[in-house]
């Protein structure tokens, strides 16, 4: 093993939006810096690299209104009230089974959406914008913008002003544990090199911001069951997530947060090469399983609002993997393509009879399914109206379909296959409002951050557009953190 190694003031594993926010917030402080990427070069960036990094805000200065109550509606499942009470008061007389918690605590959330207005200027003043894009979900429960170019466009210019700065980037280069000194803190990571070496790679502080554990199927299948080998990553990026970054703060001690049974979940094509290949036309037709039958309600809220939930138990079926059903009828709605963005063709028929012999599914159970909820639908009367929800659900059969329940009938009928698509796992690690890492009671451990995908905040529901600022955030915040002096911190804190 190899030991002779310069020591950085900070190690950043990672080089997606939240490590390379780490990187340049630390580079501006007057750090040097060193970053650890799994990835080559023209891979580097993780998820960010394929998203179009849709923010849950009004404009460039307002996060949208549900920000905070969405995560206070999702922070787990049957929380203690006795947990729920203790938040009430100052954060630093929380004793240390809360402030070791699981569930997203209202100090970080709250620093999180008050940080997102000044985190997004940091961005501008690069020549980064966010303003409306184009979405392809036709219907939306909240306000959105999208950085101009996606987050390809947040990573490369990033990555430019860190290399302009002076950063170190090792592109292949994976980090497996973490260095302690005789004392406890987090001295640096233990890395592999492309030659297969390791290194010990000394620092002042390290950043965990390598993503989570949708790219290994072990981790998966421990945490979400064998369900997991149905579930891919969303795109390429997420393969690089193997987990190393939790497994090794774990091992020292972290305080694990976060769902680590679930993720968020996109509806996919599964015959698709394209990066987030999703199907979101469901709730304009049916959704049923390899068998035939349906498993679901398509359409109890707008489809931004349920994807995630109705994506996941696509992934409880059998074999995992879903088919939407839908009829010529669909002409009826606007721009109803935009909601596909699968780069193979629908399979289309005359008859069911002949879609299911396509589909490979049994004919003798689709006919009486979708005659069954053609008779449950409601009577046509009034205008169809696609983009509201219009209360009109099917009566007498389960599960019922709550809105847009129209009868499939017209020819010709067609269909797209669905499966459950990893965007990121929701398990991750506690962390403070300073972006540091807490150990199992409580106690920040020294000279460790984590950042994006690696800080656990997610429960039930993803709070859809938040993953990309969870990332800007919490990765600015562990950067400037790690900068500041001494008496700045004893400063802060008072």
């Amino acid at each position: 093993m190899n030991t002779e190694q310069s020591e950085s003031d900070l190690i950043i594993v990672g080089c997606g939006i939240a490590g390379l926010s780490a990187a340049v917030s630390a580079l501006q402080g007057g750090l040097s810096v060193t970053l650890i990427e799994r990835a080559p070069e023209a891979d580097f960036g993780g998820n960010t690299r394929w998203t179009e990094a849709y923010c849950r805000m009004k404009n460039e200065r307002e996060i949208s209104d549900d920000f905070e109550e969405h995560f206070a509606a999702n922070a787990g499942w049957h929380v203690d009230p006795n947990v729920l009470a203790v938040v009430s008061d100052p954060y630093g007389d929380w004793p240390a089974y809360v402030r070791a918690h699981p569930f997203p605590d209202p100090e970080v959330i709250s620093t999180f959406a008050a940080s997102v207005p000044e985190t997004i200027a940091w961005l501008n003043g690069f020549g980064l914008r966010f303003e409306p894009q184009p979405i392809y979900l036709l219907t939306q429960n909240t306000t959105r913008i999208a950085a101009k170019g996606g987050g390809l466009a947040l990573i490369e210019r990033l990555m430019q002003e860190a290399k302009g700065l002076g950063a170190t980037v090792l592109f292949e280069t994976t980090a497996v544990d973490l260095l302690r000194d005789e004392e406890g803190r987090v001295a640096g990571v233990l890395t592999v090199a492309p030659d297969g070496r390791r290194r010990r790679r000394p620092s002042g502080a390290t950043v965990l911001a390598s993503g989570g554990y949708q790219g290994d199927q072990e981790m998966m299948t421990r945490y979400i069951g064998p369900k997991a080998r149905h579930i891919r990553p969303v795109a390429r990026g997420g393969y690089y997530n193997k987990g190393e970054g939790l497994r090794m703060a774990l091992a020292a001690g972290a305080a694990p947060a976060g769902e680590y049974g679930s993720y968020h979940a996109e509806p996919v094509d599964p015959r698709s090469r394209q990066a987030e290949a999703v199907v979101f036309v469901w709730p304009y037709g049916i959704l049923v399983n390899k068998r035939g039958r349906r498993f679901v309600d398509e359409a109890s809220a707008t489809v931004d609002a349920i994807y995630d939930n109705v994506t996941r138990s696509i992934a409880d079926q059998p074999d995992g993997i879903a088919w939407v059903i839908f009829d010529a009828q669909v002409e009826d709605i606007p721009r109803w393509r935009t909601s596909i963005r699968s780069d193979q063709p629908a399979y289309e028929a005359e008859t069911l009879v002949a879609l299911a012999e396509q589909l490979e599914l049994p004919a003798a159970e689709l006919e009486p399914t979708v005659a069954a909820f053609n008779a449950a639908c409601p009577p046509a009367d009034g205008e169809f109206t696609p983009f509201v929800l219009d209360g009109r659900g099917t009566t007498g059969i389960e599960p019922v379909k709550s809105n847009w329940s129209r009868p499939i009938v017209k020819a010709p009928f067609r269909a797209y296959p669905i499966i459950s698509a990893n965007c990121f796992t929701f398990g991750g690690l506690k962390v403070n409002p300073d972006a540091q890492v807490l150990d199992r009671d409580g106690r920040v451990i020294p000279g460790l951050y984590a950042a994006g995908e690696t800080v656990g905040i997610y429960h039930q529901v993803y709070t859809g557009s938040t993953s990309v600022l969870r990332g800007a955030v919490f990765g600015r915040l562990a950067g400037l953190h790690a900068a500041m002096t001494p008496q700045e911190r004893r400063d802060a804190a008072e």
